[in-house]
């Protein structure tokens, strides 16, 4: 069966590596892959999308609207701004941590993602919330909250890899010295995913 996973979050925060790795991990373990990413204003902390398409005679990087299985989000905002892939049933995995948009710094408004939050408790039946700053805390950099996520994720089963197969694409994937680290996130977010 094929599986629809669209990541989302802003520039910085390590959407395409872990949408990357992703992919990876379901080519080593012989599905076709497909993924696209929208990346134009990622430089001044705009929205980042990556479509990872798995599975068996995958044709189209695009997950079609009302088809994503899993989406893995690193801003509530970003959440609910791509909530229309999201299939019936399908699953969301969402940082709790809102990231002030430029332009509410610019007109001085308040943003803290609470109402972005609400909103998704009242719309998607599997809803996952995770404190991405408490595990990458734990983890020791802010920097690992996209592999956190991917521990989530995967432990919860949600992707058609699982952890063992995350950590075999660290290994291969991340700078040596960066590798124990990830691995700590990893590990963080499958334990907050039980």
């Amino acid at each position: 069966m094929n599986k629809n996973c669209l990541l989302c979050g802003v520039g910085g925060q390590g959407v395409v590596l872990a949408s990357k790795l992703i992919a990876y991990a379901a080519m080593d373990k012989g599905l076709d892959v497909r993924t696209t990413e929208t990346i134009g204003m990622a430089q001044r902390g705009g929205s980042v999308v990556s479509h990872v398409r798995m599975g068996k005679h995958i044709h189209s990087p695009l997950i079609p609207f009302g088809c994503a299985d899993v989406i893995l989000a690193f801003e509530p905002a970003e959440a609910v701004r791509n909530l229309p892939y999201l299939r019936e049933g399908g699953v969301v995995v969402v940082n709790k941590k809102a990231v002030k948009p430029v332009t509410a710094t610019l007109s001085g408004s308040s943003y803290d993602g609470k109402e972005m939050l609400r909103y998704l408790k009242e719309h998607v039946s599997r809803l996952c919330i995770v404190d991405g700053t408490e595990l990458c805390s734990k983890a020791g950099s802010a920097k690992v909250l996209n592999v956190a996520l991917l521990g989530v994720a995967a432990a919860s089963r949600v992707l058609d890899v699982t952890l063992e197969d995350i950590q075999a694409e660290l290994q291969k994937r991340v700078k040596p010295q960066f590798v124990a680290m990830n691995m700590k996130a990893l590990s963080l977010g499958a334990e907050a995913a039980q």
